[in-house]
């Protein structure tokens, strides 16, 4: 995906390093879902295994696809496009994952707040909130959001800065898309408001610089090309992957 096509600004050097980050970043989130899908829902057990083992990294790679969607927000012609599309295709994916597939007796693929909910969400906050945020300082910005990042992590299990949260917090289920999910909530690809927009928004004060062109110029070297091409099509290669990984899962569990 160019620049222009994703609503990106061409009027600056490319930052050769930001794709290839992204796209080392999609790839593994593809092979993790590849575990994830294939060993518990077609019961390919060594992947099964695979998935368990993949499962302490994935954290990060998923934390730096979000820190750089924030840089690439202050790169962005219009942020309430970029988001208000995405959001349609967030929710065109709990479409099919909670209504369509449960039809044909396949459940446990429901996707109720995944990656490209919380994206599409952050972006439209960052479109509202830009004006504000430019007036506080690149470090101060990224700092204080990284604090309250690593402080509002351990909200899924009820506690916010070793604090006990309320119950009742948990007990309600629309707020699962903030960072309460309930005992009976379920999402298949899960990312919260709370911690990671926090982390979405100091990928968007760090792009201050990017957008100033003000990065080490190590940072605009390309060094791996194929790389870098998957980077530039993330948002391609994350609404496809899931289908595709499918089908093989449906080919394999054939034969």
């Amino acid at each position: 995906m160019t620049k222009e096509a994703d609503g990106l600004r061409s009027d600056r050097r490319r930052i050769h390093l930001i794709d290839e980050v992204r796209g080392l970043s999609i790839i593994l989130m593809v092979f993790y879902h590849a575990f994830f899908m294939l060993g518990y829902f077609f019961g390919i057990e060594f992947l099964a295994k695979a998935q368990v083992f993949f499962e302490p990294v994935q954290p990060v790679f998923a934390c730096l696809f979000i820190f750089i969607s924030g840089i690439s927000s202050n790169l962005s012609r219009s942020n309430f496009k970029r988001g208000i599309r995405l959001l349609g295709i967030a929710l065109g994916f709990t479409l099919v994952t909670a209504v369509i597939l449960p039809r044909f007796d396949i459940t446990g693929a429901e996707i109720y707040f995944g990656v490209l909910h919380l994206l599409s969400v952050s972006m439209l906050l960052y479109a509202l909130l830009k004006k504000p945020l430019s007036k506080v300082p690149t470090t101060v910005g990224i700092v204080v959001t990284l604090v309250l990042f690593a402080a509002t992590c351990t909200m899924q299990t009820g506690k916010l800065f070793g604090f006990d949260l309320p119950d009742k917090l948990y007990e309600v289920g629309y707020l699962a898309p903030f960072g309460f999910p309930g005992d009976g909530f379920y999402s298949a690809d899960y990312f919260p408001l709370l911690p990671f927009v926090f982390m979405f928004f100091a990928g968007t004060f760090f792009g201050k610089l990017a957008a100033d062109d003000k990065l080490p110029g190590w940072w605009y070297v390309s060094r791996c090309k194929p790389l870098s091409v998957v980077g530039g099509k993330t948002l391609i290669i994350y609404v496809l992957h899931w289908p595709i990984i499918f089908l093989i899962g449906l080919i394999i569990s054939r034969f």
